[in-house]
């Protein structure tokens, strides 16, 4: 009987942005464009500009960082609050940019036939001076802004997303939205030229802003569902907080501890097993407070150190 054939398996390359590659599951598909959707505000030039940083900073991958929108110069002044030296990296052949963002004067709708062939030439050139791994694109919708015909410009991305994977390159492309929860991009096209899309998303809520990232597809391969939260940090960048993704699976001892309350020791034959999580619930009144300070004060009792959260 012949063996089945085998299945060529999606490889990922980590993104080396924190927690974001627990919740990809090893990180964006390698050699594959990946499309990141957000609204204003949402820090998705901070995730295409990390993407880059944190290939040269962890992995010693060289990247092209294509601007449609803001100068370069603006960009390099914009990260070096995070912590990033762009110049440096240029200095050392590590980051390069390809800079289509338009200058004083220039117009800024071209209507009739046009492509994207000088532009594919240009990244083309910067991956084989600086041997870039990543390439970055901020951003599409700017791209739209220029020019009128949307037929076209979607054949003209589709034709620059495959000049990528040709390249060989893994490729970020950010795009913006109009809602936090409606189409996924601006125009409705952005999503179909590439194999990946991720979400940033910037809601408020209760005159407060949450941020959230949710991978909502990887071709070919699989990833962690729904929204996780994520902060900027200074010297840092993006942090997600893959809450949900990550599973307890430390096991509780045999030995038991006291409660602080006899009564419910005895209740639980003896205490609670150290090293396991205890739920109090209930409604307002019923004692949760004071079941985890009466806690708090038997670990006191007992010698031990203790912390109490209070939120």
């Amino acid at each position: 009987m012949a063996e089945p054939a085998q299945r060529p398996s999606v490889t990922k390359s980590p993104t080396g942005i924190e927690g974001f590659d627990h919740i990809s599951l090893g990180g964006i598909p390698t050699g594959r464009t990946t499309l990141v959707s957000g609204s204003a505000g949402s820090a998705k030039t901070i995730f295409a500009a990390q993407f880059l940083a944190e290939g040269i900073r962890q992995y010693d991958q060289a990247g092209v960082f294509v601007t449609f929108e803001e100068s370069a110069a603006d960009i390099r002044a914009n990260v070096s609050s995070l912590g990033w030296d762009v110049a440096d990296w240029e200095a050392a052949g590590k980051w390069a940019f390809v800079d289509a963002a338009p200058q004083p004067g220039d117009e800024v709708v071209v209507s009739g036939a046009f492509d994207l062939g000088a532009l594919v030439v240009r990244v083309e050139a910067a991956v084989r001076r600086t041997g870039a791994d990543r390439v970055a694109i901020d951003s599409l919708g700017a791209v739209f802004s220029r020019f009128e015909n949307e037929v076209i410009v979607r054949a003209e991305l589709f034709r620059l997303a495959s000049a990528l994977k040709g390249m060989g390159v893994t490729s970020v492309m950010t795009a913006e939205r109009t809602s936090e929860y409606g189409e996924i991009s601006r125009h409705g096209v952005e999503e179909f030229v590439t194999d990946n899309v991720v979400i940033l998303r910037n809601v408020l809520e209760g005159e407060k802003r949450r941020r959230t990232v949710e991978v909502l597809k990887f071709r070919g391969t699989i990833h962690q569902k729904g929204e996780y939260p994520f902060t900027i940090m200074p010297d840092q960048g993006i942090v997600v907080i893959p809450l949900s993704a990550i599973e307890l699976d430390q096991r509780s001892s045999y030995t038991r501890i006291s409660s602080g309350n006899v009564e419910l020791d005895a209740m639980c034959g003896g205490g609670f097993f150290r090293d396991s999580v205890i739920l109090v619930s209930g409604a307002t009144g019923c004692g949760k407070t004071l079941t985890s300070t009466e806690f708090i004060g038997g670990g006191v009792d007992n010698g031990e150190r203790s912390l109490l959260m209070a939120f």
